[in-house]
């Protein structure tokens, strides 16, 4: 697989497209996916459960549940960012010392 890469350009961002970066951008769009599939559940669960009386504790957990699980959507993005500048950097310095 050829890589593709855009530097040294004002006006471009440093785009590098290579097997481990499409790997790795396909297991963290997984678990975001799968993230926003719970955050859905937790408040669609939530706001049925305040139908009834009797399930409104567990209807605000299910929203309290919901609302932490938002914040671990931004989290799933900067560990993939800090996951693909590792990868990137170690490739960089395998590409340096083969020079």
């Amino acid at each position: 697989m050829k890589n593709f890469k855009v530097d040294n350009k004002s006006n471009y961002i440093d785009v590098q497209i290579g097997k481990h970066e499409i790997i790795i951008n396909e297991r963290y769009e997984f678990f975001y996916n799968l993230n926003d599939v719970f955050i859905a559940l937790c408040f669609l669960i939530g706001s049925i459960f305040f139908l009834w009386k009797s399930l409104e504790i567990y209807a605000i957990w299910m929203f309290i549940i919901g609302s932490a699980l938002f914040l671990i959507r931004p989290l799933i993005q900067f560990i993939k960012r800090f996951h693909l500048r590792r990868v990137q950097n170690q490739n960089r310095s395998e590409k340096s010392s083969l020079s």
